[in-house]
């Protein structure tokens, strides 16, 4: 198993940046495909970005491509969420999941394909 602890949420304006961090532990970071999604109060958690274990492909929501970046690191157990040019409509709380099998972009832009997930952090833009 792993576990997954987000961090790196605040409160930013319109325009500004965040970047957000998730840090595994319990199991090599490399086994797993690894996801950020974010949920609004009243609406369903949404896929925001996705990347591949090796980190050689990468996947994102039409809503954040070109403005978010999703990287990581294996040998420190990390992945990162680059948010820039950040919109009120970004307000969520941002999760971080960790999926060990291997699928597609369909696949891994299910939040139900994903096993492990972290406990959120919040990110506020105002406008």
């Amino acid at each position: 198993q792993v576990q997954l602890v987000e961090s790196g949420g605040g409160l930013v304006q319109a325009g500004g940046s965040l970047i957000l961090s998730c840090a595994a532990s319990g199991r090599t970071l490399s086994t797993y495909a690894m996801g950020w999604f974010r949920q609004s109060p009243g609406k369903e958690r949404e896929f925001v970005a996705a990347i591949t274990r090796s980190g050689d492909i990468t996947y994102y929501a039409d809503s954040v491509k070109g403005r978010f970046t999703i990287s990581r690191d294996n040998a420190k157990n990390m992945v990162y969420l680059q948010m820039n040019s950040l919109k009120p409509e970004d307000t969520a709380v941002y999760y971080c999941a960790a999926t060990p099998a291997y699928g597609g972009s369909d696949y891994y832009l299910r939040a139900i394909s994903y096993n492990y997930w972290g406990q959120g952090t919040q990110v506020t833009v105002s406008s």
